[in-house]
């Protein structure tokens, strides 16, 4: 086992955040991808203004703010289902090899661990659901240090509990700007790249890309 621990983002990594729409897709109608993918983009933008104004709310919030954004933008969609599109949040699909690479990883002795942006409620709600619970060690949320990635306060959060040097830590994320700011950090990044996205930020590069997690099973 080359890596003490193995930490993974949650949403977009292990946890699928289209999921919600995607449950509803019916009655969201024909523009439910554009509806996800902007629920999802706008989530995002608002963590990384409100780290950089210094007026940090939880993912929560972020999470429901963005949706009303989506429903104000696509007025076909029905806002009498953000209720149910914010339940199916709590209890989004994972991805179906995440069970077995965490499962091999946990019993090659390593530790395991989610560095999310989430909320601890949405986190436990999540982990739970996907019946990962039994896996997982440590479940690390952003709302200990109120600032979202990519702050430094937030990767830390993982070496100063562990007691270990940043570069003993295998970092999974979907996100290639966690990527980025995980690399700057000194993690040993992995970007899994599950849309097969053009790479960015390419002076702070992963040292590894994989189309899924399926391969960290065997210990890269």
């Amino acid at each position: 086992m080359s890596h003490a621990a193995y930490v993974f983002d949650a949403y977009g990594t292990l946890f699928d955040v289209h999921a919600a729409v995607r449950r509803h897709a019916e009655a969201i109608g024909p523009d439910g991808q554009a509806f996800s993918e902007l629920w999802r983009a706008k989530q995002l933008e608002y963590s990384w203004v409100r780290s950089l104004m210094g007026a940090y709310v939880d993912f929560w919030q972020l999470t429901e703010q963005s949706l009303d954004y989506a429903f104000a933008r696509f007025p076909s969609a029905d806002p009498k289902l953000k209720k149910r599109l914010l339940d199916a949040y709590w209890a989004l699909d994972c991805y179906p090899e995440v069970p077995a690479v965490l499962r091999g990883l946990k019993e090659r002795g390593a530790r395991i661990a989610i560095l999310s942006n989430g909320s601890p409620a949405m986190l436990a709600s999540a982990v739970k659901n996907a019946a990962l619970d039994i896996i997982i060690d440590d479940v690390f949320s952003v709302d200990a240090v109120r600032a979202f990635k990519t702050a430094p306060a937030v990767y830390d959060l993982v070496t100063t509990q562990y007691r270990l040097y940043p570069h003993a830590v295998s970092f999974q994320s979907s996100n290639r700007w966690d990527i980025a700011g995980a690399t700057k950090f000194g993690f040993r990044t992995v970007w899994i790249n599950r849309a097969d996205m053009p790479d960015e930020y390419k002076d702070y590069g992963p040292a590894l890309i994989l189309p899924s997690l399926e391969s960290l099973q065997f210990g890269i």
